[in-house]
C-alpha cells in the first residue's frame, strides 16, 4: 500500500485547516450579524456555541481522518463495524465538496476580478449607484466571469498538482500568513480613520437591548440565539469531510481537541477582525453596512473610493478576500483530488486532470444562472442557481453530515466512543473531556437536528 502523504509541520496543518474554514460567507456574514444582534453581547453567545458544538464535532472529523488515514471516500469503510452501512454517507460527503466548488469558484473569481478593478482605479469617481451598476454589468457578462472562474480553477488545481507539502502546504502557508498581515494593516488603518469611533462602538459595545429586541420592540432573543448557533456551526465547514482530510495527513504527536481549538480561534479571529475593518470604515464615511454580497461588492468599494488612498486600501482588501477564497478552494480541491486517489488508487496527476475538467463543467450552471439562465429561479422569485446549490449544501449536507460524524463517534453501532476518545487523546495537549459523553450522545445530536429543521423553517416558513 502506498505510504500516506503527511504535512511537513503542525503550523501547516493549522493554517490549512483554518484556511478551509475561513470562507467568504463567514467573513462577510459574521461582522454583520454581530452588529445586528448587539455587538459583543452576541459574540459571547456565539463563542459558547462554538465551544459546546462546533469544536467537538471538528475534533471528531479530525479523529476519523487520522485513524483511517483516508479521505471521506473510504474513511467510514475503514473504521466501521463489519456489515454496517456508515460508508453510504461517503457519497453524500463527496457530493458536498463538489457542490461547494460548483458556486465557490465563481465567487472566488469575483474577488480576483474586483482586485483587478480596484487596482486599476475603475471605481474612482463612482458613487454607490455607479459601483452597483458595475457589479450588475459583471453579472451580465458570462465571458468575463468565465475567464476569472477558469483562472481560479487552473491556479488552485495547479497548486494541488505540486503535491501536499510542495504545493498545498507551502503555498497555503504563505497565503494565510499574508492574509493575516494584510488584515492587521487594514484594521489599523480603519480604526484610525476620523469618525471610526462610532463604528467601533456599534461593533464592540455590548448592546443587550439589540440582542433582546428588534427595531420595532419585538422580542428576538430566540432569533439571536439561533443566529449565534448557526454561525458557530457553519463557520467551520463541518460535515463533508473537509476537515477529516487534514486529520489524515497528520501524526499522533498532538491531541486533536487542542488542534480543533487552535483552528477555531484562528477562524474566529479573522472573522472578528474583518469587522474592525468594515464597521469603522463604513461609519467614518456615513455608509450603512449591508448584509451579504452588497457589503463586499457595492458598499465597501464605495467606502474605499471615498477614503484617502482608497485605491491602495481597496486593492489590499480584495487581495485579502481573494486569499480567503483561494485558501478554501485549494483545501477543498485537495480533498476532492484525494477521493479517487484513496478509492481507486489513481495518481495525483490523473485525479487533478479529471477533476479539473469536472469542476469546470460543474461550475457553469452557477455562472450562467446570473445571465443566460437567469429565468431559472428554483427557490422562488429572485433566486439563482447559486442559491439552490448553497441551500443543498448549507441547509442539508453540512448539518446532516455533521450528525453522521457525531453519531458514528458516539454510537456502539458505529466507530464508538472509546475508539474515538483513544484516537482523539493520543499525543500531547488538551484532552477531550470524558464527562461530556451523555451530552455528546443524547443532547448534541438534537441540537444539530434543530439547526437542520430551523434552516428549512427560515427558508420556507411563513414570513412576517
Amino acid at each position: 500500500m502506498k505510504e500516506r502523504e503527511t504535512f511537513a509541520s503542525r503550523l501547516g496543518f493549522v493554517l490549512i485547516s483554518a484556511g478551509c474554514a475561513i470562507g467568504l460567507g463567514n467573513v462577510w456574514r459574521f461582522p454583520y450579524i454581530v452588529g445586528q444582534y448587539g455587538g459583543a453581547a452576541f459574540v459571547v453567545i456565539y463563542l459558547v456555541f462554538l465551544v459546546i458544538m462546533g469544536l467537538p464535532i471538528m475534533a471528531m472529523e479530525f479523529s476519523v481522518g487520522r485513524a483511517s488515514r483516508q479521505s471521506i471516500a473510504t474513511s467510514f469503510q475503514t473504521l466501521e463495524p463489519k456489515g454496517s452501512k456508515w460508508h453510504w454517507y461517503s457519497w453524500f460527503g463527496m457530493a458536498g465538496n463538489y457542490m461547494l466548488m460548483m458556486f465557490y469558484t465563481t465567487v472566488a473569481g469575483w474577488m480576483v476580478y474586483y482586485f483587478v478593478k480596484m487596482a486599476r482605479g475603475d471605481f474612482v469617481g463612482a458613487d454607490a449607484a455607479g459601483v452597483e451598476e458595475q457589479f450588475g454589468a459583471l453579472m451580465g457578462e458570462p465571458v468575463t466571469m468565465l475567464i476569472f472562474m477558469v483562472l481560479v480553477v487552473l491556479l488552485c488545481m495547479g497548486i494541488c498538482a505540486l503535491g501536499l507539502q510542495n504545493g498545498v502546504e507551502r503555498i497555503t502557508k504563505v497565503m494565510m500568513l499574508c492574509l493575516l498581515a494584510i488584515l492587521m494593516v487594514l484594521a489599523v488603518r480603519a480604526v484610525t480613520l476620523p469618525g471610526a469611533a462610532a463604528g467601533l462602538e456599534f461593533y464592540l459595545k455590548p448592546n443587550f437591548h439589540n440582542l433582546m429586541y428588534d427595531g420595532e420592540g419585538n422580542v428576538r432573543l430566540g432569533e439571536a440565539i439561533f443566529a449565534a448557533m448557526g454561525q458557530a456551526f457553519f463557520t467551520l465547514s463541518l460535515g463533508i469531510g473537509a476537515m477529516a482530510i487534514f486529520g489524515s495527513y497528520i501524526g499522533r504527536e498532538r491531541r486533536l481537541m487542542g488542534e480543533a481549538i487552535s483552528v477555531g480561534i484562528l477562524d474566529t479571529f479573522v472573522a472578528f477582525v474583518v469587522g474592525l475593518v468594515i464597521f469603522p470604515s463604513a461609519f467614518a464615511f456615513g455608509v450603512t453596512p449591508d448584509a451579504g454580497p452588497n457589503l463586499i461588492f457595492i458598499t465597501l468599494p464605495n467606502v474605499f473610493n471615498a477614503m484617502p488612498g482608497g485605491r491602495l486600501w481597496g486593492a489590499l482588501f480584495f487581495v485579502f478576500m481573494s486569499f480567503a477564497a483561494l485558501s478554501t478552494v485549494i483545501a477543498v480541491f485537495q480533498n476532492i483530488i484525494s477521493f479517487a486517489m484513496d478509492k481507486h488508487g489513481w495518481s495525483r496527476k490523473k485525479s487533478v486532470l479529471v477533476n479539473l475538467t469536472a469542476i469546470f463543467l460543474l461550475s457553469l450552471p452557477c455562472l450562467l444562472g446570473f445571465n443566460l439562465w437567469s429565468g431559472f429561479q428554483p427557490l422562488g422569485a429572485g433566486s439563482t442557481v447559486l442559491d439552490l446549490e448553497d441551500f443543498i449544501l448549507s441547509n442539508n449536507l453540512l448539518p446532516l453530515g455533521s450528525l453522521v460524524y457525531l453519531l458514528f463517534c458516539v454510537s456502539r453501532r458505529g466507530w464508538g466512543w472509546d475508539r474515538f476518545l483513544g484516537e482523539c487523546d493520543e499525543g500531547e495537549g488538551l484532552r477531550f473531556p470524558r464527562r461530556v459523553r451523555f451530552y455528546m450522545t443524547w443532547v448534541l445530536p438534537f441540537i444539530v437536528l434543530f439547526i437542520f429543521v430551523m434552516g428549512y423553517w427560515e427558508k420556507f416558513g411563513p414570513k412576517g
